[in-house]
């Protein structure tokens, strides 16, 4: 099975193009799996039943794992069987029997615009990592971008006179504006900071850590939880908070979601949409607190 699953993900790597970390994501679901099914006994593809997936779901919902987890391990599993189908390692797609458990959309977390101030303030100081925080965080609320984006940035991806970053995945790329105040953060860390980080002259990569590296998600996860709790910000915030939050202003500012969807890089509208339901509650909220009758 394991030698099914190798193969597998070297397809989404070779043909489907897919990133490194959703091949991650279907290879740690495909290995639970398989551990499952081998614990009952079970050592081929072909042995398994319709019977035994949904037996598989009813045992992650037994242990309490989200709906959205239980979504994604059924997304893997179905897309591993139709490659098997297709290679013909299997006679018939019993996936097909599995239904995808009901997800509750929840309203992202953002901050106010007085918190991203207050957040963006934070590293103010004139050594060289402050003044690189100072341009990560600015770089990442002008743009919106996520945090693998932000920290896999090369210099050349960045066009200062323009004011605007390309982003790459293994599918497209992306051109996303910056305004004044992220270009004057990226000039200062490009000018003052990074020559004096970087250890290696022909190191590309925009953002490196205090030891010339190439600047880790972890690192960066651990920056933005110690500026948040400097900056008195009481929310529970992530990389993706201020993704969140770039988009929800953006709306609330009264851009279109067209273009607010082509700059966070979403294939479909329908996920940018939670950003206008995000304001048309707010609206209502504001209605419902001062008008007299509301």
């Amino acid at each position: 099975m394991q030698n099914e699953i190798t193969a597998f993900i070297s397809y989404l790597h070779n043909v489907k193009k897919t990133s490194g970390n959703t091949e991650l994501s279907y290879k740690r679901d495909l290995c639970k799996f398989t551990s499952f099914m081998q614990g009952r006994g079970i050592s081929a593809f072909r042995e398994i039943t319709e019977k035994d997936l949904q037996e598989y779901v009813k045992y992650l919902g037994d242990r309490k794992f989200a709906a959205a987890t239980i979504s994604r391990n059924i997304a893997s599993i179905k897309a591993l069987y139709q490659y098997l189908c297709r290679e013909g390692k299997v006679s018939g797609n019993v996936s097909e029997c599995l239904k995808a458990p009901k997800i509750e959309k929840k309203m992202p977390e953002i901050l106010s615009m007085e918190e991203v101030v207050r957040l963006l303030e934070q590293p103010s100081g004139g050594s060289e990592k402050e003044i690189r925080d100072k341009a990560m965080l600015e770089l990442l609320y002008a743009t919106g971008i996520r945090v693998t984006e932000l920290i896999t940035l090369s210099v050349r991806d960045i066009n200062l006179q323009m004011g605007f970053i390309i982003c790459r995945d293994s599918h497209k790329e992306r051109l996303v504006p910056f305004g004044e105040a992220a270009r004057s953060a990226l000039v200062h860390y490009l000018e003052k900071a990074r020559s004096g980080m970087i250890q290696d002259e022909e190191e590309e990569t925009l953002f490196v850590n205090c030891s010339g590296q190439p600047m880790s998600r972890q690192g960066f996860w651990k920056l933005i939880k110690y500026y948040a709790k400097k900056a008195g910000i009481l929310t529970d915030i992530t990389p993706h908070t201020l993704r969140h939050s770039f988009a929800a202003h953006l709306v609330e500012n009264g851009a279109d979601l067209r273009s607010v969807q082509e700059m966070l890089g979403h294939s479909d509208i329908s996920t940018t949409q939670i950003y206008a339901n995000m304001n048309h509650n707010r609206i209502r909220e504001v209605y419902a607190k001062a008008h007299p009758r509301g």
